[in-house]
């Protein structure tokens, strides 16, 4: 039940802080994607499974603000997602630097996912947004790395209050 706690409060926190950083400029959207670092930072938290059921729903979710083929974001999150719990399970990516190439290693792997699907489907053109996207995983894997530390202090300030 916890968990299922944990994916809901992901999944609010993805969309409201897409919905505020809209709000601020289309651009900043393109450059943060803010479902994979949810995604991305829950993964390495609960694992692989979560991970790849909770990048399913944002997947799902982040297509629904898009008006492209709806469920290719929700195939490449998922992918990502496991990826996130699986490596991060098995591998150190505690430190800044290997954070860093982490995120921004399936960021890549994500936009490559999502963009063969796009192109295997024959929906049409990719919408690049004037090659933002291009620089989109090293600025998002940058915010990221300078969050998660953050979240995970608040969150353990958090439920040290409760006992």
């Amino acid at each position: 039940m916890r968990q299922i706690f944990h994916g809901v409060i992901g999944v609010l926190l993805a969309f409201s802080l897409h919905v505020m950083i809209a709000e601020i400029s289309p651009s900043v959207v393109i450059l943060i994607n803010v479902f994979s670092l949810v995604l991305i930072y829950m993964a390495m938290e609960k694992g692989d499974v979560f991970g790849s059921i909770l990048g399913m729903v944002l997947g799902l979710l982040q297509d629904s603000f898009s008006q492209g083929v709806f469920g290719v974001a929700g195939i490449s999150k998922c992918l990502t997602g496991f990826l996130a719990g699986y490596v991060s399970q098995k591998l150190n990516v505690t430190p800044f630097i290997r954070k860093f190439i982490f995120i921004s290693v399936l960021i890549i792997f994500e936009l490559l996912v999502w963009s063969g699907l796009y192109i295997a489907i024959g929906a049409g053109s990719l919408n690049e947004s004037r090659g933002l996207i291009l620089v989109q995983p090293f600025f998002s894997s940058l915010i990221g790395c300078l969050v998660f530390p953050q979240v995970k202090k608040l969150i353990m300030k958090v439920s040290q209050r409760r006992i």
